[in-house]
């Protein structure tokens, strides 16, 4: 009757908590499983980033210390291409007319962008549709983009032209005048604002009601909310807009490959441009991925700026700034 009374008594207690040694084995060996599950998931994604992205990266400032003319094996020169940018006069030209479009599309599509979001972002009947047709040409594919372009800037069937022709004014040569063919790129640059449109609506949808509720109860009139409450809390996405937007024209190159060539007389000869035209047409492709990484050196100086003075500018929710 004794060893029943245990035997049942045993059965009822809970089983033995296994030890602080075994927990941790199964614990490890769980990560482990999970670790290995993550790898294979992102291993086509990871092998294409290393061997298309990092791996061609190391290549080239490896080559970028060669003089390699592709047909011929290539020759170390230490630093010579990149001691050479002071005296190349069209390097010099390249980075100049793309700075100065920088300088040019980067201010002016973020005010466009800008207005555009806050006419988008009325509540009137049908937004959803015009928003629709405000971004839909910034999906247009880089080459038909150009390809319209060449047609909507046409000295003598362009739109513009013919507009201007309708109200008097005798248009601009724009593609073949030295002094517009960069302007031209400019007002084509506006073609493609619609991404950074869309990022300025979410950003005025995301301010709260509640900030404009109480300065109408201050008495502050429209512009004043706008200048006292929309703009501070847009400081975020213009500042967001404004680095990808230096990044982006810094990159310019469908422009000059296939509407200007460049021309005339280099007016439109970018920074890419010239980098791809030693690379490939003049076979110095040593000196071209030089050219790469000064790029890469400059955008990099350029995108820390930004952010170093973000902090004198840039207003954020949670009082930081």
């Amino acid at each position: 009757m004794f060893n029943a009374s245990t035997t049942s008594i045993a059965k009822a207690m809970p089983p033995r908590k296994r030890s602080l040694a075994d927990r941790i084995l199964g614990e490890t060996a769980l990560a482990r499983r999970e670790s290995a599950t993550f790898y294979a998931m992102i291993s086509p994604w990871l092998i294409g980033f290393i061997v298309f992205t990092i791996g061609p990266m190391i290549f080239s400032l490896y080559i970028s210390f060669f003089d390699w003319p592709l047909r011929k094996p290539p020759t170390f020169v230490g630093i010579a291409n990149y001691a050479r940018f002071p005296s190349d006069h069209v390097w010099i030209k390249a980075l100049e007319v793309t700075a100065r479009y920088t300088l040019s599309a980067v201010p002016l599509g973020l005010v466009v962008a800008f207005f555009l979001a806050l006419l988008l972002n009325q509540k009137i009947p049908g937004m959803p549709l015009f928003r629709t047709i405000f971004y839909l040409p910034s999906l247009v594919p880089a080459t038909a983009n150009a390809i319209l372009w060449l047609f909507v800037l046409n000295a003598q069937i362009g739109i513009i032209n013919t507009f201007l022709r309708y109200i008097g004014i005798t248009g601009p040569a724009w593609l073949g005048s030295s002094t517009w063919a960069l302007r031209g790129l400019v007002i084509m640059s506006l073609w493609g604002v619609g991404g950074s449109m869309v990022i300025f609506l979410a950003g005025l949808q995301g301010i709260p009601e509640y900030l404009y509720e109480a300065a109408k109860i201050d008495g502050a009139n429209q512009l004043r909310q706008f200048l006292h409450i929309t703009i501070p809390m847009m400081t975020p996405v213009i500042f967001f807009n404004l680095v990808m937007g230096i990044i982006g024209t810094f990159q310019t190159f469908n422009q000059a490959y296939i509407m200007t060539e460049g021309g005339p007389g280099r007016a439109t000869y970018f920074y890419v441009y010239y980098l791809y035209r030693n690379s490939f047409d003049y076979y110095r492709m040593g000196y071209g991925c030089a050219m790469a990484w000064f790029l890469f050196a400059l955008v990099l100086v350029l995108t820390l700026a930004n952010f170093s003075l973000s902090k004198r500018w840039v207003f954020y929710e949670s009082g930081g700034e």
